[in-house]
């Protein structure tokens, strides 16, 4: 054992430095292809988005709302295009709800203006009720300069730090000291502040984009419909119209009670004024390439959670190791050094028969014994092994075609189609090519790596199948190309009608699903065909070391965590051990701050590759203790196994949902169970072909040091 002690060494050296250096990748990215200068005077292009909350799972798009400034289609600042343009998206910005349109905000580089009208909106009491609702749900805008978001500045508590939270508040609310009920205040003037500093090639770049909005009334403002005083202390402009008494006396005639707060419409409007100011102000501390450090500063001050949460993976992946190197060194090869090989090849080796006794007729008249090697004929496999117990008994057996192995087949593809492009995904974003100046990269990234990855679903699919001895190929091939993506497709297409109703952002176009669909129909299933006539076809069935019986093996009874899911659902709780508390940062960022990013990719590549590692160790040990068991049937269970930590995340998804989030609705709450269903699914896919695999090769390494004779 000293003698390898130096390699030992040397292994854990460098495995230390690789996760040192996977670690910092956390606060590595590109920020982008392209730097636009900006010289003075020059028109800078301000773009308006959406608004998103973190109280519901609804987006809109910012001018389909009826209380904002509509865009007039004037041009303006040298560009060709108008107001109200649409801006052409990439495939993940549509899927993640972006409407990106030309505004009517003009910004000059260099010129500061204290105050600008935009418009007055008229507004009517069903739009100001709409209003007051998505300033109850604490909704947010989101403008864009030059590729950056519109942000809210924040200060430590100790002033040593700024930080952004991306996007502005809508409104707010309080209490009225008179009544005790809420009131609404939206905010109708928006000072921007744009933050640059000087290019070394010369012009100004930005490097900063803030947004601080306030609500001021419209009485007593100017003629150009400024205020007198914009960045003095005024009252807010409410979401208030008086009720119309006439018209409801009308409306509820000789009533003894009418409601004042009947919100029909009536004619009536509230006239709210939209102004803005521009500050353009020098920034000396911030490059240009460290533009978005700003937005990740919450992250990086929870790293120390983040080693805790590898820490903790590390722990618990140890420790089964060694369990699987115990069970591997002294129990597998053990029994097959001390009892099986010996065994089974001494009649090999010594070319005599085990026993040899003349014929005896007993007073019962019957055989007492014969010729063991006379009478090999009527003998069976198992009397090789009538010293052996457990696992070995399985040999002729242990490989035997699992029931439904036309289901498996498909869905181990479907696990190795997701497991590369996840690995693409996590690859390309810890290299910082995936990261926020690129909107919607990683969605548009993995719906091509998923298509692309249809050789890999289509050849592993088709390969197992024939190792199964399966005849029907094409139909393997389809159902593999249908039945992850299509359920897929169904469930967004069902979920679609529901938010298409609700008029929102995040409603996919019709556009949109035909061109998933043809890129689903004319582009996967053909790779997942390619793909499946290799594998089928061209490459050879998987050989096993032994041979299967004719007759199956009667299981004998088997103790309670084999014959329900609660073994699976203990196994699963392991791996889950492992990545709950990245888990904790994912679901705060994915659910909670929608407004932040999620980008330390390095930590979670780190944490995804002690999962996997866990995984493959407890169905490893989940296998063994299935054969030593005699129970044959490993293949699904193997999966199973794997994949069985999906339903503990789903369960954390529903504790989440309870204690941690608000939302609000039957949409939004819709929205979120089906997408946690969705992406429960694909990680259980995922973990659950990593287990299989893994379990695969473990039988088969086992089994080929077993000699039948």
């Amino acid at each position: 054992m000293i003698s390898i002690a130096p390699r030992s060494f040397q292994t854990h050296h460098w495995a230390l430095h690789l996760l040192l250096l996977v670690s910092n990748a956390c606060a590595f990215y590109i920020p982008g292809y392209s730097v636009t200068r900006y010289n003075d005077n020059q028109p800078v292009p301000l773009l308006v988005n959406k608004i998103f909350s973190d109280h519901t799972q609804l987006q809109y798009a910012y001018y389909d709302l009826p209380f904002v400034c509509p865009p007039s289609g004037r041009s303006h600042g040298g560009s060709p295009f108008g107001s109200g343009q649409s801006i052409s998206l990439n495939l993940g910005e549509v899927l993640r709800g972006d409407r990106i349109m030309t505004s009517d905000f003009e910004l000059t580089m260099g010129k500061d203006v204290e105050c600008q009208s935009l418009c007055t909106a008229k507004v009517s009491r069903s739009d100001i009720k709409w209003a007051r609702q998505l300033i109850k749900e604490n909704y947010v805008i989101e403008w864009i300069v030059d590729n950056l978001p519109g942000a809210t500045s924040f200060v430590t508590v100790d002033r040593s730090r700024r930080y952004y939270a991306s996007g502005f508040k809508l409104g707010y609310r309080d209490i009225s000291p008179a009544t005790g009920q809420s009131r609404y205040f939206i905010n109708n003037h928006f000072t921007i502040v744009i933050r640059w500093r000087s290019a070394p090639e010369g012009g100004k770049v930005i490097v900063g984009f803030e947004v601080y909005p306030k609500s001021i009334t419209a009485d007593g403002r100017k003629e150009d419909g400024c205020p007198k005083t914009v960045h003095k202390d005024q009252e807010g402009l409410g979401l208030y119209i008086a009720p119309n008494m006439a018209h409801l006396k009308e409306k509820y005639g000789g009533l003894s009670y009418i409601p004042e707060d009947d919100e029909e419409d009536d004619g009536t409007t509230l006239d709210i004024p939209y102004t803005y100011s521009v500050y353009f102000r020098e920034e000396k501390k911030i490059e240009w390439a460290n533009r978005w450090d700003l937005y990740f500063t919450n992250q990086e001050e929870g790293s120390m959670t983040h080693w805790l949460a590898i820490f903790n993976s590390l722990i618990i992946s140890t420790v089964l190791g060694v369990t699987v190197f115990v069970i591997w060194s002294r129990t597998v090869q053990g029994d097959i050094k001390g009892r099986g090989d010996g065994a089974m090849e001494e009649r090999k080796i010594k070319g005599q028969p085990r026993r040899k006794r003349p014929l005896e007729l007993k007073s019962e008249g019957l055989l007492e014994s014969a010729d063991v090697e006379n009478n090999a004929d009527i003998s069976s496999d198992e009397e090789t092994f009538e010293d052996t117990s457990g696992w070995k008994l399985l040999h002729g057996d242990v490989f035997r075609v699992p029931a439904y192995s036309g289901l498996l087949a498909p869905l181990v593809g479907s696990g190795m189609q997701l497991l590369f492009m996840a690995t693409g995904l996590l690859v390309l974003s810890c290299l910082g090519i995936l990261n926020p100046s690129f909107r919607g990269g990683f969605v548009s990234v993995g719906m091509g790596l998923f298509v692309f990855a249809g050789l890999f679903s289509g050849y592993f699919s088709g390969r197992l199948y024939k190792t199964f001895g399966g005849s029907a190929w094409r139909k393997n091939t389809l159902i593999t190309a249908f039945l992850f993506p299509g359920l897929t497709f169904c469930l967004v297409f069902i979920l679609n009608l529901f938010v298409w109703a609700q008029a929102s952002s995040t409603a996919i176009p019709f556009s949109t699903l035909v061109a998933l669909l043809a890129l689903w129909l004319l582009i996967q299933v053909p790779l997942v065909y390619f793909g499946s006539w290799i594998g089928y076809v061209r490459a050879k069935p998987w050989e096993h070391p032994l041979k299967t019986n004719a007759i199956p093996r009667q299981i004998p009874p088997q103790p309670w965590y084999l014959r329900s899911p609660a073994g699976p659902l203990l196994a699963g709780s392991i791996p889950f051990a492992v990545l709950f508390i990245e888990l904790l940062f994912v679901f705060k960022n994915l659910w909670q701050d929608k407004s932040g990013y999620y980008y330390v990719f390095g930590f979670l590549s780190v944490v995804c590759a002690v999962l996997l590692v866990t995984v493959i160790e407890v169905t490893v040990i989940s296998t063994y203790s299935q054969l030593c068991s005699e129970n044959y049937h490993w293949w699904w269970q193997s999966f199973i196994t794997g994949g069985s930590s999906a339903c503990w995340i789903f369960a954390y998804c529903i504790w989440y949902y309870m204690f941690k989030l608000h939302i609000t609705g039957f949409v939004s709450t819709l929205l979120f169970f089906s997408y946690s269903f969705l992406a429960c699914t694909v990680y259980g896919l995922l973990v659950g072909t990593v287990g299989f695999l893994a379990a695969y090769m473990f039988v088969r390494r086992v089994y080929s040091s077993v000699k039948v004779d």
